[in-house]
């Protein structure tokens, strides 16, 4: 008999792995996932597999088609906007509505964080790069100290966190331009220049969302279609 707690971490552990695989793309929008070859390659049963699968197509990242696999979805360009609007009102309220000791506080991680930045690009480390993105920009709503403002935030994560792999070498190839526009966020934020910090935020997320958005293949920038029984 297996063990409800072994059951429950491994089908969270499928559920981890599958889901960070889409979100960097190795599975790519559009590809037919299978139940058997998952369980395989993740050495387990199909069950936990399955109960992955499952919580996978209620977040919308694939839908499952019985007997034949799971479809990955992509997102819609109208997606990729609307999160960075909400991105934009979520960290700059944050930073308007921070006290002065938090955002110097703040200023001081983020610039040890450009330095990591700077690591990255010179490396061509793609993934590093990512990463320290999201925790500098997660840094701004943080540092307004306002709970629930951030937990809206980290459920846009996973979609900040496609959108950044799916861009991939024009993602690259923006480094120097990107890092440039946290070091002019990071010295607003400093002084206090909370109307220079928005302007700043509204062109710098504008950017990154536009160029991703014109090197996306169609796959991803539309909801796959649905299968024909």
């Amino acid at each position: 008999m297996v063990d409800e707690g072994d059951a429950a971490s491994a089908s969270e552990r499928a559920y981890q792995v599958i889901r960070e695989a889409i979100l960097d793309g190795t599975h790519q929008p559009g590809e037919m996932l299978g139940e058997a070859s998952l369980a395989a390659s993740l050495g387990m049963s199909r069950t936990p597999v399955r109960v992955a699968l499952a919580r996978l197509q209620d977040e919308g990242w694939i839908v499952v088609y019985p007997k034949r696999g799971a479809l990955v979805q992509g997102l819609s360009e109208r997606t990729i906007v609307e999160l960075a609007d909400a991105r934009f009102v979520l960290e700059a309220t944050a930073v308007d509505r921070a006290p002065d000791v938090l955002r110097q506080r703040l200023a001081d991680v983020l610039e040890r964080s450009i330095g990591a930045q700077r690591e990255a690009f010179a490396s061509e480390d793609v993934r590093r790069f990512i990463d320290l993105t999201l925790q500098f920009h997660r840094g701004f709503v943080e540092a307004g100290g306002n709970g629930v403002l951030l937990e809206l935030y980290d459920r846009l994560a996973d979609r900040h966190r496609f959108v950044l792999f799916a861009a991939g070498d024009t993602l690259l190839a923006r480094c120097a331009e990107i890092i440039s526009e946290h070091e002019r966020l990071t010295e607003h934020l400093r002084v206090g220049d909370v109307t220079a910090f928005a302007s700043t935020l509204r062109g710098h997320i504008a950017e990154v969302s536009s160029s991703v958005a014109d090197t996306f293949p169609a796959a991803v920038l539309a909801p796959a279609l649905l299968l024909r029984e």
